[in-house]
């Protein structure tokens, strides 16, 4: 099977509150799924590209639900291990009209957390043109910061492309640790895609020129930095350009637009577009995520994006 591009890591039952406000009041939810790299996948496979997911659940009716819900997305989910010592993990949200959403994950000893270097199938991953990383994976456990290093090996013995995204989190490591590891990751990959607020936690640096220029030195190809609704900065070390964001209206839940932005750049790239473009197709799919609740439900395909991006027209009826 050729694909055009493999991820892997954990995704995890999301419990969707029904209302805002403190998770003590709310009393009813809507079952969906979270996770960084399997939200890219299916972003990107409903942009009309073959992508696979690898990753370890627990055998039970969560793992059940959720091999179903992203094959039947379109993604291919061969590769996926079911786990019967340990349970696939699970994760609530909590929204706030007034503040930003909060996440409480219940992950620990899951599945996925017992990735290993031994569950990636070499030929398999060969077959892809791009691999798809977060910083979420290493943060799990020593197995599966082993399993980041070993996919990123095999990805440049076979000359895929392999894309980076941060995506810190504080609550699973140390400070110091966590940007060990993430800035020694960034400097075995070709593209980089941080968030200004990431940048200036892993660097000490505020300055957003600065934070590009110290990354390219680590020695990635490419560096975007997402900047908010401003949009992002597309840099090389030939150039640096800001790229402006869509203006949405009402955010209706912003978490799985960083997943969406990487999506829509990796779908650009495939596309032959130069990076610019690529990343102003980045930011239209990021603003497609924050208009629904939940983290997948919002991407859309490549005849929307086509439409909102005024290179086709809508035709209702």
């Amino acid at each position: 099977m050729a694909l055009d591009v493999v991820t892997f890591g954990e995704t995890m039952i999301l419990m969707n509150p029904q209302e805002s406000g403190s998770l003590k009041y709310v009393n009813q939810f809507t079952k969906q799924i979270g996770g960084a790299e399997s939200n890219f996948a299916i972003a990107l496979t409903r942009l009309g590209f073959k992508t696979g997911w690898i990753s370890r659940l627990g055998k039970d009716s969560f793992g059940d639900y959720m091999e179903a819900f992203i094959r039947g997305e379109g993604v291919d989910v061969s590769q996926i291990k079911r786990d019967k010592n340990h349970p696939t993990g699970l994760m609530f949200k909590e929204r706030y009209e007034l503040g930003e959403t909060k996440v409480y994950y219940y992950r620990h000893d899951s599945a996925a957390s017992k990735l290993q270097p031994e569950d990636l199938n070499e030929e398999y991953i060969s077959q892809a043109k791009y691999l798809h990383l977060t910083g979420i994976t290493p943060a799990l456990s020593p197995s599966c910061r082993e399993t980041v290093y070993k996919a990123i090996e095999i990805a440049h013995k076979h000359g895929l492309k392999v894309t980076f995204d941060p995506n810190l989190r504080l609550k699973l490591w140390s400070k110091e640790e966590m940007r060990r590891v993430i800035l020694d990751i960034c400097s075995k990959v070709d593209i980089v895609l941080p968030g200004l607020s990431e940048g200036k936690i892993l660097l000490d640096i505020e300055e957003p020129e600065t934070i590009i220029d110290e990354l390219l030195k680590l020695g990635p190809e490419i560096v975007v930095l997402k900047t908010g609704a401003k949009g992002a900065i597309a840099a090389t070390p030939e150039y640096k350009k800001q790229v402006p964001g869509f203006k949405v209206e009402r955010i209706v839940d912003p978490i799985g637009a960083g997943d969406g932005f990487a999506a829509g750049l990796v779908a650009g790239l495939l596309k032959g577009y130069d990076l610019v473009e690529s990343v102003r197709l980045a930011n239209a799919v990021g603003a497609f995520a924050t208009t629904v609740k939940g983290d997948v439900e919002g991407y859309p395909t490549w005849d929307e994006l086509q439409v909102f991006l005024g290179n086709k027209e809508d035709i209702d009826r």
